[in-house]
Order: structure tokens, then sequence, then C-alpha cells
């Protein structure tokens, strides 16, 4: 079920009253909150949910029997068996074809012609973020940062709840499985400003995303016949695309459950805003990034010892997460671009110097901020052309094409659509960037922006191509 739908539109509302009307017990909302996500989630496949549900009762099972026994070997087992299942199912789905099929073009290559039938495993929506987040739950116990749970019904809801289950935020168990536990109450004051930061995701997602795509998707399939300057334009669009769609559908998730009385992380900062590409990954999917930080760099023993151990945490850390990403070597050269991109800092010890919000004593940013924020954008936008071409050789073609200085032909007069767009939400989240999303407005004017911004959904809903979300994908 997509957020940007008339389906979502009826859903949540029905949710909502019952929730907070009829099941008015902690025991039956939560009930209500499990049977919720599971329609929710098979709305786009019922077959999938018995991967959720297989998921749920291992993890569950493995945190009880980690909380049974003190013996060191047997809670490595365990947490071994839970790490091995994860992993293996979300490698199965992920990236069986892609193992295949990278088998058979490395053998093609020296000449050996190899068949081998392709099962074309369709990949379940959310599957790398549920089972990220069922692994922090034994993860954490293990290390004893966590008390498991003997309450099934509020684990599944845990595991499976609605607003983050396909896209995020990836919740830690340490922070959402306890709300389960808790009595909630009607809040206000909470439930506007999750209004709130519904309304802007979904002017994100409908206004600017889905603009957005119109162009990148015509530039990127047909970049040969493509001027120079419309392929940059083209990064640049699918740089606003996916910040704009993963971000939009990250404030629905978070909005959502606020309406619910749940708390979720922040997971998008002003990304674009960035000095430098550390701050850009402090500030761009957070919930990921903290993720591989604390679950997979400190354990390798993150920026302990010498520069050598750094780098070597640095690129695992960043493969990795392109890996995550997908099953093509375009995100693998994606996560390498961004390691590339962060090592000076880190050779440098400038890693961390910017930790504090961009131009926080002035209304605009002095020339070398500026300098800086462009500069990070343009690697990032390079980094984004990998991420979104087919293959590497149309990555290659695709920048090859832009360098060809020949072809450099100004066409910005065709985008005179999505430009202004483009403009007008940058001041908009310039001028809000010390506050938590990007429509805490003046009383004056509020009910007027609001009233407009649901017009803009509503027109280009109605003249857009609806689309899901990019990281339905993933």
């Amino acid at each position: 079920m997509l957020f940007n739908s008339l389906e979502f539109l009826l859903f949540l509302p029905t949710v909502f009253i019952l929730y907070w009307f009829v099941f008015k017990k902690i025991t039956t909302q939560n009930i209500l909150i499990l049977v919720s996500s599971y329609v929710f989630y098979g709305w786009w496949d019922w077959r999938f949910l018995s991967l959720i549900l297989i998921s749920t009762l291992i993890d569950y099972t493995i945190g009880l029997q980690l909380r049974k026994t003190s013996n060191l070997q047997r809670r490595k087992l365990l947490l071994s068996f839970s790490l091995v299942f994860n992993l293996g199912m979300l490698g199965f789905f992920k990236y069986y074809n892609f193992f295949v099929d990278s088998w058979i073009e490395a053998w093609s290559n020296i000449g050996v012609t190899m068949h081998a039938s392709s099962l074309n495993i369709i990949l379940p929506v959310g599957i790398s973020f549920y089972t990220f987040q069922t692994l922090s739950y034994t993860i954490d116990i293990y290390r004893k940062k966590l008390e498991p749970t003997k309450d099934f019904i509020a684990f599944a809801s845990f595991v499976s709840f609605f607003p983050q289950l396909v896209a995020g935020p990836i919740e830690r168990a340490t922070n959402l499985l306890p709300q389960f536990y808790k009595k909630r109450t009607f809040n206000y004051d909470y439930a506007v400003s999750g209004m709130k930061l519904i309304l802007w995701g979904l002017v994100k997602k409908v206004v600017i995303a889905d603009s957005c795509a119109i162009f990148v998707n015509k530039i990127f399939e047909n970049y040969q016949d493509e001027s120079g300057l419309a392929l940059c334009m083209g990064a640049i669009y699918f740089a606003f695309q996916i910040y704009c769609d993963f971000s939009g559908y990250s404030d629905i998730a978070i909005g959502t459950s606020r309406l619910f009385g749940f708390k979720l992380m922040r997971n998008f900062n002003y990304p674009y805003f960035s000095r430098d590409i550390a701050e850009f990954w402090r500030r761009w999917h957070i919930s990921l990034s903290t993720w591989f930080r604390d679950y997979l760099y400190i354990p390798l023993g993150g920026s302990r010892g010498n520069k050598w151990f750094q780098l070597r945490n640095v690129f695992a850390i960043f493969l990795v997460s392109g890996f995550w990403h997908g099953a093509n070597w375009t995100f693998i050269v994606w996560g390498g671009l961004n390691a590339l991109f962060f090592i000076p800092l880190l050779l440098t010890n400038k890693n961390r110097n910017n930790l504090d919000e961009v131009a926080s004593n002035s209304v605009l940013p002095n020339v070398k901020e500026l300098f800086q924020i462009l500069l990070t954008f343009g690697l990032t936008t390079f980094a984004w052309i990998f991420f979104r071409a087919e293959s590497i050789t149309d990555a290659m073609l695709y920048i090859q094409q832009i360098s060809d200085f020949s072809n450099f032909v100004p066409d910005v007069i065709r985008h005179k659509k999505v430009i202004p767009l483009l403009f007008l939400f940058i001041i908009l989240e310039w001028f809000s960037r010390k506050q938590e999303y990007a429509i805490v407005l003046d009383k004056k004017y509020r009910t007027v922006f609001y009233m407009l911004f649901a017009f803009m959904i509503l027109y280009y809903s109605s003249v857009e191509e609806k689309s899901s979300f990019i990281y339905f994908q993933f």
C-alpha cells in the first residue's frame, strides 16, 4: 500500500479511529497495530507475510533463549543462527539472481559458455529494512543492552509497524520496542506535528520527486541523444528526486507514527547543505548509517588503530552500504566512490569538523561555506549517476557524454516546470534548516501555506503519473 494512494487515504483514518476510540487498552491497541500492519504489507503481496512472521518467530525465540543462558558459546551459537537466517533470507531473495548472472558473465568473459536457469526471484518489499530491525534486537540482547520481551504481540508489532515497515527509518529495538509496553495517550500537539510531517512528506514526494522523475527517466533512458547540459541537469534532478522521494517517505512514516503516540528517529537532516562528505553521511539516511556504524564499523575497530585499519573499516562500511542498496555493481561503485570522497577527511582528521549547523549565526552562508556546500553536492551528485544508471557501462558513457563540451547545448527552457519548484524548495529548506522539518511556519501565514501545499499535492497527483517510492526496491 502506497502512502500516496487512495487506499492509504482510507486506511489511515480508519485505523486511527479504531485505535483511539474503540481499542483503548495497550494490548488491544497493539493487536490492532499488528493486524493493520499485516493488512498494509499484504496489500502488496499477502504471500510474503510468511517471511515477516517466520523472522518474527525466530528472533523472538532466540531472544528468550539468550536470556536463559549465560554460556558464551551457546550465546554465540544463538546469535550466529539469527545472523545466518536473517542475512541468508535477505541474501537469497535479494542477491540470488545477481550472483548467478555475475557467475555466468565472469565465465563468458574468458570464452566459457554456461547456462543456468534463473529463478527470477521477486524481491519482497521492505525486506532489507525489517531484517536489519530484527537483527538489532538479537544483537543488543547478546550484548546485554536490551532485555528480551515475553510479549509476542508487542514484538511482532515492533517488527511489522506499518508506518516504517517497508522503507524505514530502521528502528532500534532499544528505542521502538519499549514504546509498545507503555500506555499511549492522545496528544493533540504531537498529532498536529505528525500531520504537518505527513503534509510535507507528500509535497516532497508528489510535487518535487515525481516531477523530477519525469525528466530523470527520459534523460537517463536516452542519454546517448542528450546534450551535456541536459545530462548535468538529469543528474541534479535525480539528486533531488531520490532525496525528496526517500526523505518524503520518512517524513510520512514519522508523522504517521506520531498520530498513534509513537516516536521514530529522525532519518534526514537537510543533507544537501552539508559542507563535506562526512557531514553528508551524518545527515543522510541516518538510521542506516548509524546502524552500520554501531553493528559493523565499531566492531571492526572503528577509528581505533593505525590509518590502514581505519581505511579498511571505512571501505568496508561504504561498500557494504552500497551492496545493501541493491544487487548491481553500480551500487558497489557508488559506495566505493563515497569511501574515496571520505578518505581525505579521515587522513587529515577533518571528518568531524562540521558538527554544527551551516551559517548558524547568519542568514546566508559565507563564500567558503557556499563553496563547500556546492563541492559536496557536486561530489554526491556525481556518485548518484552510478546509483541511477542501469549498468557501470551506462554510467561511464553518461559521464563521458557530459564531458563532451561540443555537445553542451543549453536547453533549460525545456525544464521550465521543474526548475522553479526546485528553486522554491531549496529556499524553503534553507530557511528551515534549524528546525525539525521545513513547514514550521509563523501563525499568520501557516494556514495559507498548508492550503497551498494541499492544493499542490492534489494538483500534481492528478497531472503526474503516480509512482512508488524508490526505496521500495531496496
